[in-house]
């Protein structure tokens, strides 16, 4: 979809980019970065990169105006212990120290919105890196305006408006837009991985997807049958949504 228009045609499975589904908000998606940082960094670099959040009320209507809706499950009790348990095991494993954040009613639009900000300066996984920074092993709440603004700060980017991007009507439309793209893909968790018409969640999926995609990585091509084609990174904003649990959340 446009970021004002009518939705454009969608790129057909087999010619599609790879694609990276991840949120801010989402430690399982701060590990499976950080994997394939680790693992599969030419990876990393050639996929799309696509953000997923829970919308606010504004952007719950629009996307429900779009013929769109956001899965989300309500947490219950037992799978929220689980998580804190699960995920301070995976950090043991990788010898990293965290710090778990404590969200007061936050605003997922505030730092994925100044992602998509970001991303149009061409810094969206610098940005990426230095929010996930904040919130997992700072401790930072990365809903906070004020937050953001220093995150561009240290990036050198515009800070007005990345810690206004919630309020800009434009970048509300593109989140919308990215939703909506969500919705109609199926994602339901995070981290969430597509390759044609192969898809992968969890952390524990990080590897298949990265070799999957390595396989037809050619010296900045990707390979489609016996042919190859230019690598193009998408420069339009990207689409979300959430459920279960098996190395992913939301």
């Amino acid at each position: 979809m446009s970021e004002t228009g009518p939705a454009a045609p969608r790129t057909p499975r087999r010619q599609a980019p790879p694609r990276f589904y991840f949120s801010l908000r989402s430690p399982y998606s701060w590990l499976a970065y950080r994997d394939m940082r680790r693992s599969h960094p030419d990876v990393l670099d050639a996929v799309e990169w696509r953000p997923f959040w829970e919308p606010d009320a504004v952007s719950a209507r629009a996307l429900a105006e779009a013929g769109g809706h956001f899965p989300y499950v309500a947490m219950s009790r037992e799978k929220h212990l689980y998580i804190l348990q699960d995920v301070r095991r995976l950090t043991r494993e990788r010898k990293l120290e965290m710090t778990w954040p404590l969200d007061r009613e936050p605003v997922w639009e505030v730092p994925h919105l100044a992602w998509i900000a970001a991303r149009d300066e061409h810094r969206g996984r610098e940005f990426a890196d230095l929010a996930y920074r904040a919130r997992w092993q700072e401790g930072r709440d990365i809903c906070d305006p004020s937050v953001i603004g220093q995150l561009a700060v240290d990036l050198g980017l515009p800070q007005e408006r990345l810690a206004g991007a919630a309020k800009d009507p434009l970048l509300r439309a593109r989140g919308v837009a990215a939703l909506l793209d969500v919705y109609q893909d199926g994602v339901f968790g995070v981290p969430f991985f597509v390759d044609r018409y192969d898809k992968y969640w969890g952390v524990d999926r990080v590897s298949a997807f990265g070799e999957a995609v390595r396989e037809r990585l050619d010296g900045g091509k990707w390979k489609i049958g016996k042919a190859s084609v230019p690598l193009v990174v998408a420069d339009t904003v990207i689409r979300s949504a959430d459920g279960g649990h098996a190395g992913g959340c939301g």
